[in-house]
């Protein structure tokens, strides 16, 4: 038997989406038959590929180590099609971050990068699974929060982003220009978006702070608690960086409480490290960092 490449897009999906199932209902396929050409493909390399369990297929070592080279040679073909159509074939990197950081990583990094001689996908994913997709090379380029190193893949800080506290520019603390105080901003309506043991942590002394027992909604992702502070006059606590221009456009006022801890929110730049230069990802990578410089020089004005 000899590989086909229908093959290798087969174990791409099946990787990327964690299912046999899901990869056999985006063929139209039934569950078997993404079975049996699995375990042909297992048959010719000779090595298991997935971890099959109730919740769906992980990828085994042996397949982490292959699915570079395959996504090599779909990529590759996919390349010569287009050089067959006319379409100039440009270089393609996924990049892939938090549904928080979208809005804030996203857009600025396509406009910049809008006339670079490449073309870029976005997807967003947590912390975890990107890091994953990272070294299996289903992801070029990762944002993520600040998370273990792994071996094989680079990373850098580009911004620690403060937690703040904020509300519409209507809410009755919004012009209130003393400090505040925790106990003071425990008798509105919360709901911070949730980062993490930390925010736990902050509910913790907001509900001790209350005199009477009232709810503490804590949410996900950044635009969930934008759109509470926003339109639903809520008090919010999230990283400043979530909603940066918000701020800067007055529709959302920072509220200054003395008491609050100085939390924050380490977004980290994460990348597979490789022996030979990527023009495509060098690109990305300088324009995030440009994009972070501009993060700074937001905070600071």
């Amino acid at each position: 038997m000899s590989i086909v490449l229908s093959d290798l897009s087969l174990l791409l999906d099946i990787a990327e989406l964690g299912s046999f199932s899901q990869a056999a209902a985006k063929r139209g396929w039934s569950q078997p038959q993404v079975s049996q050409r699995v375990q042909a493909l297992e048959l010719e390399l000779g090595v298991c590929l997935f971890h099959r369990h109730r919740r769906g297929a992980e990828p085994t070592a042996a397949c982490l180590a292959f699915l570079p080279s395959a996504q090599q040679a779909v990529s590759a073909l996919e390349q010569g099609r287009e050089i067959l159509q006319g379409t100039p074939a440009l270089p393609c990197l996924r990049l892939s971050c938090l549904p928080s950081l979208t809005s804030a990583v996203f857009g600025p990094l396509l406009l910049d990068l809008a006339e670079a001689p490449l073309e870029i996908r976005c997807d967003t994913d947590h912390s975890s699974q990107i890091m994953q997709n990272l070294l299996s090379g289903l992801v070029q380029v990762g944002f993520v929060l600040r998370c273990p190193a792994m071996a094989g893949i680079q990373m850098e800080t580009l911004w620690r982003s403060p937690i703040v506290a904020v509300a519409a520019a209507g809410h009755p603390l919004a012009e209130r220009e003393q400090p505040l105080y925790l106990e003071e901003a425990a008798a509105y309506r919360i709901a911070p978006q949730y980062w993490g043991v930390e925010c736990d942590e902050l509910i913790r002394r907001l509900r001790l702070a209350r005199t009477v027992a009232q709810p503490i909604h804590a949410v996900q992702p950044a635009s969930a608690a934008r759109e509470l502070a926003l339109r639903h006059g809520f008090l919010c606590f999230m990283p400043e960086l979530s909603i940066q221009s918000d701020l800067a456009d007055g529709v959302l006022r920072r509220l200054k409480i003395a008491d609050l801890p100085a939390w924050q929110w380490e977004v980290t730049m994460a990348w597979r490290a490789g022996k030979r230069r990527d023009e495509g990802k060098e690109l990305v990578l300088d324009a995030a960092r440009a994009l972070a410089g501009r993060w700074a020089s937001m905070a600071s004005g």
